[in-house]
């Protein structure tokens, strides 16, 4: 046990893990917003804007029961309303990008937390996902693999261009410590935040299938009958009439999706959750199709992407780079001493 103790604390403070996914949970999540944003624009004024049946003032009386914030309600005049809504969408472009990750992915998470805040009678199962996980990602290196951020320290490093750095000034031998602990402190924090956004989708995951388990309409698999015949989850009534026709597959789906759901947190550790997250692939396309939830279902699909190892990535991201020569920078290797003298530049809890 105190074997397995000491590895388990090896790992945590001295190797930051799943940079991959890191860097697919801030592309994903970027590029889900930045798309909801451009495909809520003609919508804009009456959802947050100062137009929205839901008033700024309404907004404001709700925040002080319930301690929300919003960037949007700090002024009623629609040109502010305006500059907010352009920021919000060059800041969830420039977050999915990479660029200057540290400090874009905390303006992201103010964005996320003051839109979902403005208008949170709007929200969905979609906007709570990410922004849970826009706040989480704050702490984690997102932007040390698949970003600008990557692309820019290998272009430094293999011009051979050095960064001073502000403890250049300090001896030589502090310089060292100062920096080891920094190093330390940021891993610690990335691993922290990869560890609870992993444990935040399992917990999801569980409690949704506890939660249909008690449901009669769940146990004898008429669930998914009731909810293709709500007029709200209908985009296309004639795909939702012809997949009720079939009640033997209804009830399957029923079943597996809550088998699927209560299982999950059980088979991460084995070769079980490959075809578990694949099943649930489907589920989510399922719901993005045939419920109208988009949102939603891009947000779990991205969510399910933190617990596939880098491995997997870098095999993925094999014939990408074939395509554009400078897609692989960041990739896990020996660094060189010019490198390893920018790492400490260049890395950061969102770095």
């Amino acid at each position: 046990m105190s074997a397995r103790i000491a590895t388990l604390l090896t790992l945590l403070l001295e190797q930051p893990i799943s940079l991959y996914a890191a860097a697919v949970l801030r592309i994903g999540y970027g590029f889900l917003y930045f798309t909801f944003l451009l495909r809520e624009f003609p919508h804009r004024d009456v959802i947050w804007g100062p137009g929205s049946p839901w008033t700024p003032a309404l907004a404001r009386q709700l925040f002080d029961q319930t301690g929300w914030v919003s960037i949007l309600t700090l002024s009623d005049s629609r040109a502010y309303f305006e500059v907010c809504y352009a920021a919000a969408i060059v800041t969830s472009a420039l977050f999915m990008l990479g660029w200057r990750t540290r400090a874009v992915s905390m303006l992201f998470a103010v964005v996320v937390t003051s839109f979902h805040a403005r208008a949170i009678y709007m929200a969905d199962g979609g906007d709570n996902l990410i922004l849970l996980m826009a706040l989480y990602l704050v702490v984690t290196a997102c932007g040390r693999r698949w970003s600008l951020d990557a692309r820019r320290t290998r272009l430094r490093a293999s011009a051979g261009m050095t960064v001073r750095l502000p403890l250049d000034q300090a001896s030589g031998e502090l310089r060292r410590h100062l920096r080891d602990a920094r190093l330390t402190v940021i891993t610690v924090l990335h691993n922290c935040g990869m560890l609870v956004i992993a444990a935040q989708v399992c917990f999801l995951y569980g409690s949704a299938g506890l939660y249909k388990v008690q449901g009669a309409s769940w146990g004898n698999g008429t669930a998914l009958h009731y909810a293709l015949n709500l007029d709200l989850f209908q985009p296309w009534p004639e795909l939702s009439a012809m997949a009720d026709e079939h009640d033997v597959l209804i009830a399957i789906a029923c079943y597996l999706t809550v088998l699927l759901q209560v299982a999950f947190p059980f088979v991460l550790f084995g070769r079980l959750k490959y075809p578990v997250l694949t099943m649930l692939l489907g589920m989510h396309v399922g719901i993005a199709v045939f419920l109208g939830l988009p949102l939603f279902s891009g947000a779990m699909i991205v969510a399910d992407a933190v617990f596939l190892p880098d491995r997997f990535y870098r095999y993925l991201g094999q014939p990408w780079r074939r395509v554009v020569p400078w897609a692989g920078v960041g990739e896990a290797r020996p660094p060189t001493p010019t490198e390893a003298a920018l790492v400490p530049a260049q890395s950061g809890p969102v770095g």
